[in-house]
């Protein structure tokens, strides 16, 4: 594989970051994640670092050397994050679980594979333009698709802030199927928090990324972001890769291995199999996780 990475996290205003972003390689395969701590609830950096350290735990160990179903492999990763994260606040005597939101994606084959929960965003940008943006699981983002306030009105109303979903809280998140674009060389991926997003716009993301460089154009959105935002500036974190790559021939991607589906469930309340995780198998992924560490994994 042939790509660039960028990467930028900044405190802003705030005592604590509590963003968190992670990436991990093999020969075959790459994945990217950004988590944002919940600020309104106590330790938020806790939760987005244990999110981010079980995927890393995960693709370390499926990804042998490349993950034999990304949409499978998203999803039980969300869910297995969240099942640790309420453990790890149970661990820690807190009053109230800590809590994240979250975006992830795996490139392999030419393609990308992403799923979120939450209002971290990803985006693809080709050619200049927005190819496709995650949608946020946020009050705000109802009331846009409903056409009850326009896209500009999201970050000024007042229930901006509320989600629908988060991984640690007291519903279970249901991540939605993954999706999935073939890559086109000279495409940009940016994984991000809303301290990111926020305070830009579409035009002044997609200028600094034509007239620059990806490890010039990052710092100076990253900037831009913290300017804007002024002292009420949020963490700011953006994780981008450009893939460097000619386009993969027309094919669907690999198959899953023999009797494992490639359409992602609806991970419900009543799937056993995903969301009722007994303690037992929680501890062992976060046993799994630390002897990963121990081992010496890849920097972050």
């Amino acid at each position: 594989m042939n790509f660039a990475l960028a990467k930028d996290s900044r405190i802003g205003a705030r005592h604590v970051n509590q963003d968190r972003l992670g990436h991990w390689r093999t020969g075959e395969s790459l994945l990217l994640a950004v988590a944002d701590g919940l600020g309104g609830h106590l330790r938020g950096e806790v939760a987005a670092q244990v999110a981010v350290d079980l995927l890393g735990a995960a693709f370390r160990r499926e990804a042998a050397p490349r993950i034999a179903d990304p949409d499978l492999f998203l999803a039980r990763a969300l869910n297995a994050g969240h099942a640790a994260i309420l453990l790890e606040g149970q661990r820690l005597g807190l009053p109230e679980t800590p809590r994240t939101v979250i975006v992830a994606c795996v490139v392999q084959d030419g393609y990308v594979y992403w799923n979120h929960v939450g209002d971290c965003r990803l985006y693809l940008l080709r050619n200049g333009r927005i190819l496709h943006r995650t949608r946020d699981h946020t009050v705000v983002q109802r009331l846009v698709e409903q056409g009850r306030i326009r896209e500009e009105a999201a970050m000024s109303h007042p229930e901006r802030n509320r989600l629908l979903q988060c991984l640690g809280g007291y519903e279970v998140p249901r991540p939605e199927p993954a999706a999935r674009e073939r890559l086109e060389k000279g495409d940009v991926l940016l994984l991000c928090s809303d301290g990111f997003w926020g305070p830009l716009t579409q035009r002044q993301m997609l200028h600094a990324l034509m007239a620059r460089p990806l490890a010039e154009a990052i710092p100076e959105l990253v900037e831009l972001a913290e300017a804007r935002a002024g002292p009420q500036c949020d963490n700011v974190t953006v994780l981008a890769m450009m893939w460097a790559q000619e386009a993969v021939a027309e094919q669907a991607p690999a198959a899953a291995p023999h009797g494992v589906s490639t359409v992602v469930k609806d991970f419900t309340a009543t799937d056993p199999d995903f969301v009722h995780m007994t303690d037992e198998e929680i501890e062992k992924a976060i046993e799994e996780l630390k002897v990963a560490l121990r081992k010496g994994a890849p920097p972050q």
